[in-house]
């Protein structure tokens, strides 16, 4: 079981353990000893545009160094952008610090290996048992150094361009792209630009405190706005540190993961460069799983995180899948969830077929979801009578044309509660009836807790 590491990485607000300096100066020495535990390895490390990117890349530079680990520090960068420089330098690492989506006060830490890919379950074991050993310093002959890649934002825009067909262009088409004050904010415009495209940037002045405030692919509000004041053809969303794809049409509707994911797909089989299936998670919506089997690909679920649709990739030997928030995984052009990269495989399905996004998203039918988070300090509420009882009769009213899930935060104290149906009153009734449930079950869990406490505080006195 992981100690500090969740879904992606470690992650919480600054300051509050794990996320303090010398808790990131400890991991920077783990990661060193892992990833090199003979010393000279390098390692690169790249960080979004929280104001605390500062703090923590100082500390893993020490902690690396100490290990005898060199490391070549990116600056500002998508996170899709380490893992692609991580493979392409050959270095034995990749790190980013960013905390996604989340608010400035929040940051993170992301380990890709040297293929560009999250860490396997075992290696990120080995670098918590790490964490808690004594921390020691090679001999002074054998610090790490490190040095700067001056020329990272161009290698990397080359990069995303190679990702869309030379034979077209994008020279018709106005688009805004929304940066959200994060990492893609010099990147994502260029690349557009490059390609032909009129662009209006948004969402691209950082200042170390406004990442993803009201802005980007979990605030595309702003970005639906300007796309319909501006006449474009639609707009791109990105998050804090690039991962993360929402894109709005010309009307100004938002097209979120699920959706793209299906144009994408739909478009890969018709050209013939859809292999196998694809992999979506347990929230992806049951209108996307529909779409996919009436056209005779094949859907497969996984936990949430793009970690695990990765796996399942990779096993069954597919190559796209992704989340309904706007992970995207095309492992045929990258080895990691890439905001920029899919907006551009989506952007070919437009050029290709000569259609407006809006015209693409009609492929799908979304089926109403409701999902209402319930403070719970234990996952294991979910297995009450009374909360399995009630799943049960929630699963018999829905019967094949809906399904319930309750799962525990990767993150926070929640357990989700999801219905998913037809008739939108219906799942909403649903949801509320359940999570009432949920609610009350752990509110009893955690009285017995405290009256067990308390009575064994009295007995031993």
């Amino acid at each position: 079981m992981r100690k500090y590491f969740g879904t992606d990485g470690i992650r919480g607000p600054v300051g509050t353990p794990p996320i303090t300096a010398d808790f990131v100066l400890k991991l920077g020495w783990a990661a060193g000893k892992t990833f090199s535990p003979s010393g000279g390895g390098s390692i690169l490390i790249g960080k979004d545009t929280r104001i605390s990117g500062y703090l923590f890349e100082s500390a893993l530079e020490a902690g690396l160094a100490s290990a005898g680990v060199h490391v070549t520090m990116l600056g500002p960068m998508p996170t899709p952008a380490v893992a692609y420089l991580t493979r392409a330098v050959s270095a034995d690492a990749g790190i980013v610090i960013s905390a996604s989506h989340n608010p400035f006060s929040d940051n993170g830490i992301k380990f890709f290996s040297s293929e560009g890919r999250k860490l396997p379950d075992e290696v990120e074991l080995e670098i918590e048992r790490l964490i808690d050993e004594p921390m020691t310093t090679v001999a002074s002959a054998d610090l790490g150094k490190a040095d700067r890649m001056n020329d990272a934002v161009g290698r990397y825009v080359e990069f995303c361009k190679t990702t869309f067909p030379k034979s077209l262009n994008l020279k018709q088409m106005k688009l805004v792209v929304d940066c959200a004050h994060g990492a893609t904010y010099k990147i994502a415009p260029a690349v557009f630009q490059e390609l032909g495209a009129q662009v209006i940037a948004i969402g691209c002045s950082p200042d170390g405190l406004n990442i993803n405030e009201g802005f980007g692919a979990t605030s595309p509000e702003a970005l639906a706005e300007r796309v319909v004041q501006e006449g474009a053809d639609l707009g791109i969303a990105l998050d804090g540190d690039g991962d993360r794809l929402v894109m709005v049409d010309h009307l100004g509707e938002v097209v979120d993961g699920d959706e793209l994911l299906l144009i994408i797909a739909l478009h890969q089989q018709a050209i013939g460069l859809l292999t196998g299936g694809v992999v979506g998670t347990l929230m992806s919506n049951l209108g996307l799983e529909v779409a996919l089997k009436d056209r005779g690909i094949a859907f497969a679920r996984v936990q949430v995180g793009d970690r695990y649709v990765v796996a399942k990739l990779l096993q069954e030997g597919w190559h796209l899948g992704g989340e309904g928030s706007g992970h995207i995984l095309c492992l045929d052009q990258a080895t990691t969830g890439d905001g920029v990269v899919s907006a551009l495989q989506v952007l070919r399905a437009i050029t290709d077929q000569g259609k407006t996004l809006a015209d693409l998203k009609t492929a799908m039918t979304k089926f109403p979801q409701v999902m209402i988070n319930v403070p719970a300090n234990s996952a294991k509420v979910m297995e009450n009578n009374a909360v399995q009882s009630a799943v049960r009769d929630v699963d018999a009213v829905l019967g094949d044309k809906g399904r319930v899930l309750l799962r525990p935060s990767g993150t926070e104290p929640l357990i989700r509660v999801m219905v998913e149906g037809e008739d939108a009153p219906q799942v909403k009734r649903l949801a509320a009836q359940l999570a009432a449930v949920v609610a009350a079950s752990s509110f009893a869990m955690i009285f017995m807790t405290f009256s067990s406490q308390r009575l064994n505080d009295i007995y031993c006195f």
